[in-house]
């Protein structure tokens, strides 16, 4: 990959500087060891809930609904150790392998680490989900000898889907991953951004800078593996995500700081320009043309444009952090970019698709969900929020981090099984920090 002369400074979430002068194509999704990480684990562990198998075979709870008759009162968890043991013999490819199998509230979710092999030598990332619920429904009916009549049912738990399973996807499965199938991604390459806000919200403990570092390495992860950061769009995609993912010469934090206390979107784009001004990537304006002032960049308005996403991203703290309110972030994301249009001349972030993302985003939210208020549910694969590359959902998950309980589906409610497994792994609870010692 081409190699980059400028640097960057990366720091924490709460101010401190982590690392100093690394060079862009350090943080690239090819090069950093914790990003690889991140995708690595994203694509190979699976979440187990041992303990929710149990309690749905005994009321005969299969996929979405239960059936009578079908009820099963195993023992799953004072056998869990057996069970276990088995899952991984079966999984494992080799004696000493990378299998891993980590338990968490006293062995009721597992977490499953494939081993690599088994990814490697599969076309897509299915191998891990499938194999591990396979070993786990196998495991189950060969330690209590559950006869053939009722296997189905033990597989109907762990594999979801109506009963038989027969829909496509693994919906109400107790094997889980945070990937959705491939079948539900939109096009090439949309599987790491095919990831709920809810779930990176929980996995990162509800803190907005690391939960947007972490919707940021995925939704650029997600960029790159489609084909859109190549040439010149690779210098592109690494600004915005230093900038507005990883906090890059503590510009997010800075500008959440100054306006924090009584500050609005618009005194947001105040601060913004003033530092952009101040660090030399624009010029002020020497003529007022109309309505506009036109300010000029002699980069290509790639710099400018992590900039501005950085200000995004520090407008979407500042408004939906002052109401704890999830439901702003469509509008923020809109606003703040057309304010700072009108005050500068210059591309919003990603050169408009900020702005067009936000205007759908708040028709869906508002309008066809009734104004419940979703932001929790979507990802960068949705059919209203896939358009920005990379730049958007990382607002959307700070925003939920900062939410109060307004949202109609609250991350507790739908992914608190992420906060208590993923959550658990450092690359994934403190990306910011992981990947600035990766770097």
């Amino acid at each position: 990959m081409a190699k980059y002369t400028e640097t960057i400074d990366l720091y924490s979430d709460d101010g401190k500087l982590l690392k100093s002068g690394v060079t862009l194509d350090r943080i690239s999704p090819l090069v950093n060891p914790a990003t690889g990480k991140i995708i690595d684990l994203t694509k190979r562990t699976i979440s187990v809930n041992l303990g929710g198998i149990q309690d749905a075979l005994k009321v005969g709870k299969l996929g979405k609904g239960k059936i009578k008759g079908r009820e099963l009162d195993l023992p799953i968890m004072e056998n869990k150790d057996a069970i276990v043991a088995k899952i991984k013999e079966m999984i494992q490819v080799t004696e000493g392998d990378d299998t891993e199998i980590l338990e968490f509230n006293g062995g009721k979710l597992l977490l499953v680490q494939v081993p690599t092999k088994r990814l490697v030598n599969a076309s897509t990332y299915d191998a891990a989900i499938t194999s591990v619920a396979a070993a786990t429904t196998f495991s189950i009916v060969d330690q209590f000898n559950v006869d053939a009549f009722n296997a189905s049912t033990v597989k109907a738990a762990c594999w979801g889907g109506s009963y038989p399973p027969h829909t496509q996807d693994m919906e109400g499965a107790l094997v889980t991953s945070i990937l959705t199938i491939p079948q539900n991604n939109e096009g090439i390459g949309y599987a790491l951004r095919n990831i709920p806000v809810n779930h990176t919200v929980m996995m990162t403990g509800r803190n907005a800078l690391q939960g947007a570092a972490l919707a940021s390495t995925l939704e650029t992860a997600g960029i790159f593996e489609m084909g859109s950061a190549v040439g010149p769009f690779e210098r592109a995609q690494l600004l915005a995500y230093a900038y507005q993912g990883l906090n890059a010469n503590n510009m997010v934090y800075d500008l959440v700081k100054a306006n924090g206390q009584t500050g609005t979107v618009g005194t947001v784009v105040q601060s913004l320009v003033e530092r952009a001004i101040e660090d030399k990537v624009i010029v002020p304006p020497g003529k007022k043309g109309g309505y506009f002032q036109f300010y000029d960049t002699k980069d290509p308005p790639m710099l400018w444009n992590a900039y501005a996403a950085a200000g995004t991203m520090a407008a979407t703290i500042v408004n939906c952090g002052a109401g704890r309110f999830a439901q702003a972030v469509s509008a923020t994301l809109l606003y703040f970019n057309d304010l700072l249009e009108h005050e500068t001349g210059l591309p919003s972030t990603d050169y408009g698709r900020v702005m067009g993302t936000a205007v759908g985003f708040s028709f869906f939210s508002h309008s066809i969900y009734g104004g419940g208020g979703p932001p929790g549910i979507f990802n960068g694969n949705h059919v209203v929020t896939r358009h920005a590359n990379g730049v958007a959902i990382p607002c959307v998950v700070a925003a939920a981090a900062l939410d109060a309980g307004t949202q109609m589906f609250s991350p507790e409610s739908t992914s608190k099984l992420f906060a208590d497994t993923y959550g658990k792994i450092d690359v994934f609870n403190k990306p910011i920090d992981q990947i600035a010692n990766g770097a």
